[in-house]
């Protein structure tokens, strides 16, 4: 993924695991509590860039929380 630091105003690329169903990616985050990329996108989402099969496709992000785990909902733009 790729997205921009809300504080910084840097752009960052890392790697992550995800889920995809259509138009939605579903990215756990493991260990959260010793990861701030995700933060990011809590509470109130943000622009995101995610490569998938090869292509660059762009969305919004929405981190969430639920108790000790956090998983970052992205809706792809078609």
């Amino acid at each position: 993924i790729t997205y921009t630091g809300r504080k910084s105003g840097k752009e960052f690329t890392i790697p992550v695991g995800y889920k995809r169903r259509g138009d939605e990616v579903t990215i756990g985050v493991a260990m959260p509590d010793k990861k701030s990329w995700w933060r990011n996108f809590y509470p109130d989402g943000g622009p995101i860039r995610i490569e998938l099969d090869g292509t660059t496709r762009t969305g919004r992000a929405v981190a969430h929380k639920d108790g000790d785990s956090v998983h970052v909902k992205v809706q792809l733009d078609t």
